[in-house]
């Protein structure tokens, strides 16, 4: 949106998430434009590794770049527990201005990174196809391993509460690249530390005495959705590779599902993206517990009239 490129023109995309007004305002941005139903945080999964001693930034046109990747056990066993309440403070003050903002007009989502890709963008130093350091890690110092994944379950576990005493209505945690992992591999190494955090957010009361819901989202999950879904969340998500109802069919009727256009679409011409979103809807079957999405994040280069005209497009499909 112009509004935002306008801002990024003034700021870096950590100027932004670390300072509040300015976190509040492109949180803000999209409700005001885009017909949405929620208002999603603006903040980055990244945000917890610097206290924890990782320290990073973000390259233009490159995206994150761990200044010294982890690479060896003693690495993995070197990094500081911290209370992100006190570290990552300008983050819930940031929910504190945009839930008084939003004053109940839309749900505030909340977010942050699971152990798996927090752990890889540690390890690799930046986005990988291979993931080969962090495998090698994995594989080969399982113990270490199974320690940094515990410390990342605990303070994402704690962030996300502290979120939810903050205010947002809900919570997402992002495993955008462990569909790099099999099932197997899967179980063994991540879905204890993963359940952890859900396990925590079931203990986490809001003001009213209630547990928020919660959304446990991946990419390139399709051979591992049963799988999340042990890990735990309300909401599974399930990007584009996999039908709506066969995903949802491998989560289980219990559990919703978000998805899952895929974001290319929006770069296509309307009645393109009308017929895909009614493939979607027809193979939800407007049974209760679908939340319409994207299956992966939105691109830069997409047009915002496609996107609020999907918006509202599906909420005339869908009204009842």
């Amino acid at each position: 949106m112009a509004e935002y490129r306008s801002l990024r023109e003034r700021y870096s995309l950590l100027d932004i998430c670390r300072t509040p007004d300015l976190a509040t305002e492109v949180t803000l941005q999209p409700v005001r434009r885009l017909e949405v139903d929620a208002a999603i945080l603006f903040s980055d999964l990244l945000l917890p590794l610097e206290p924890l001693g990782v320290r990073f930034d973000f390259i233009h046109g490159e995206g994150p770049a761990i200044e010294n990747p982890l690479r060896t056990e003693a690495d993995l066993d070197a990094i500081k527990r911290f209370e992100p309440r006190e570290a990552l403070s300008y983050v819930l003050e940031a929910i504190r201005q945009i839930t008084r903002a939003l004053g109940g007009r839309v749900p505030l989502i909340g977010f942050a990174g699971a152990p798996f890709t927090l752990a890889s963008y540690a390890i690799e130093g930046g986005h990988s196809t291979s993931f080969a350091h962090t495998k090698a890690l994995m594989y080969g110092h399982p113990a270490a391993w199974h320690r940094f994944c515990d410390t990342l379950a605990e303070v994402v576990g704690d962030y996300l509460a502290a979120q939810v005493e903050a205010g947002v209505d809900a919570v997402q945690v992002f495993d955008s690249w462990v569909g790099a992992l099999n099932s197997a591999d899967y179980r063994e190494f991540i879905l204890p530390h993963t359940k952890k955090i859900f396990d925590r957010l079931a203990c986490v009361q809001t003001a009213d005495g209630g547990r928020v819901p919660t959304i446990h989202f991946g990419v390139g999950t399709a051979s591992i959705l049963r799988d999340l879904r042990d890990a735990g969340g309300d909401v599974i998500g399930a990007d584009w590779r996999t039908p709506l109802d066969e995903a949802w069919e491998r989560i289980g009727s219990d559990r919703g599902i978000q998805g899952n256009l895929d974001p290319t679409l929006l770069l296509g011409p309307l009645d393109r993206i009308f017929a895909a979103a009614d493939q979607v809807l027809e193979r939800a079957g407007g049974r209760p517990g679908h939340i319409f999405n994207l299956g992966h994040g939105i691109l830069p280069s997409t047009p915002v009239e496609h996107v609020q005209a999907l918006a509202r497009y599906v909420h005339q499909k869908t009204r009842s």
